[in-house]
């Protein structure tokens, strides 16, 4: 070994050693870009334990609310963030200039779909060439944002290399898919297990190490690629498993047989079965969206992902049957859409939040209001929502409201309304989400969906 080879290995070791040094006692300046429904809960835990987040946010507002202590985000509890953000553990910029500052940078932007349902990744581009413009020696980069299997390693890393750096050896780069499930109080960003991989051994070492500063559980795999095909197929098993209830569903409607019925008496056997029901469609940031990702992925490689392709063309079915139920409801009446007064509960994605990003609310909404129904919607977590070219305002709950429309279509099972009063004040109910069925008050208005 030549004594260049040897100093250029001590030096790369000196590099790994001070970011390990830094990220154990916790002086190690740590930025997260995108400060969203994962970024900022994660930059609130970080900074609780005593690390300097630096947050990039490009929504001024975002950025401006954060450094107020003014929370957005179900998940961050607004005493803990005001207390980091007054301590100075926490500060929201808009510009990536202060890069050369952070010792990890943590990417959590959104990674949507196109209208062709390919992927769209101009965000995790866009981020990484800003960071690249700024890449320094000893710097880790690890991305959250759920990708397809590639993006790391095929995308960002020679976008980062770039300038001359190369991972393993002067920065480190990681993935570690987030697990978010929002507006659950049992299991949240410090005890979900966190799954984290890179395709070099010092990255996969220096990211393992991050992340075990702030979270109970890690589990380091192989690759970026495995971490990435971790996330996409955990949420593609929910995919799936949604579209087999719906299907059934709908095969149950036909056969006039209690699907939610079926499914309460299959779920009670203990083994081999896990609960999965039926409903309007699926929405959210993960589940309508990151199978696509593999999907596209696979095609490169000349495999069609048959189960993928069905299941999600199931679920995107599910709010026009929806319309075809409420119309067949209303045909009892004698009521024609265009005549129908019809109040749709909840316009969210979830129960109890107020996120309606791909809601099959919005899209069953969409559909009524093209039949020409005179539509309106109530949801506690939703004020205001675009539906189409529209813009509606939530509406009071009260008894008049209720017993003035010609149909209730539950397509949100918030836990805050009064179901038995909905029962009992209104025409006519259409349940999607099957929340009334164990309700103990007579149901003749009401149908399953």
């Amino acid at each position: 070994m030549s004594i260049s080879t040897l100093m250029t290995e001590q030096n790369q070791n000196q590099v790994f050693l001070q970011l390990k040094e830094k990220i154990i006692n916790r002086t190690a300046i740590v930025g997260v870009v995108g400060l969203g429904y994962v970024g900022l809960p994660f930059a609130v835990e970080k900074a609780k334990v005593g690390f300097q987040v630096l947050g990039v946010e490009q929504n001024p507002v975002r950025a401006d609310s954060v450094n107020r202590g003014q929370n957005y985000i179900a998940d961050v509890i607004e005493e803990e963030l005001q207390q980091v953000v007054q301590n100075g553990y926490l500060k929201a910029l808009t510009s990536f200039d202060q890069v050369p500052e952070m010792d990890v940078i943590v990417i959590c932007v959104p990674t949507p779909l196109t209208k062709n349902l390919t992927p769209n990744l101009a965000y995790v581009e866009s981020v990484t060439h800003s960071i690249a413009e700024h890449l320094r020696p000893g710097q880790l980069v690890t991305l959250e944002s759920t990708t397809y299997p590639g993006t790391v390693d095929e995308v960002m890393r020679p976008v980062l290399e770039a300038g001359g750096l190369k991972q393993g050896e002067d920065f480190f780069l990681a993935h570690s898919p987030e697990r978010v499930d929002p507006g659950n109080q049992r299991y949240t960003t410090k005890n979900t297990s966190k799954v984290v991989g890179a395709s070099d051994p010092l990255s996969l070492e220096i990211s393992t190490l991050f992340y075990q500063q702030t979270i109970l559980h890690v589990v380091p795999v192989t690759s970026a690629k495995v971490a990435e095909m971790v996330k996409v197929f955990e949420n593609t098993f929910r995919a799936v498993n949604i579209a087999l209830a719906n299907e059934l569903m709908l095969l149950c409607d036909r056969m006039d047989i209690n699907v939610w019925e079926v499914l309460d008496a299959a779920n009670t056997k203990p083994f081999g079965i896990m609960p999965f029901y039926p409903g309007p469609g699926v929405g959210g940031h993960c589940i309508p969206i990151d199978p696509h990702y593999l999907e596209w992925k696979a095609k490169e490689f000349d495999f069609e992902t048959h189960f993928i392709s069905l299941a999600g063309e199931i679920n995107r079915k599910m709010p026009v049957f929806v319309r075809e139920k409420a119309w067949r409801v209303l045909n009892q009446f004698g009521i024609a859409p265009a005549r129908a007064k019809v109040l749709v509960i909840g316009a969210a994605y979830k129960k109890d939040l107020g996120d309606w990003r791909e809601s099959p609310a919005i899209t069953v909404m969409k559909l009524l209001l093209a039949d020409g129904a005179n539509l309106i919607y109530h949801d506690p977590y939703v004020p205001e929502i675009q539906v189409a070219h529209r813009v509606l305002y939530n509406t009071e709950l009260t008894d008049a409201v209720i017993q003035s429309v010609d149909l209730v279509i539950i397509a949100t099972d918030h836990g805050k309304i009064d179901y038995n009063n909905l029962i009992h004040k209104a025409k006519a109910i259409l349940d999607t989400r099957g929340v009334t069925r164990h309700l103990n008050c007579p149901k003749e208005n009401v149908v399953l969906l």
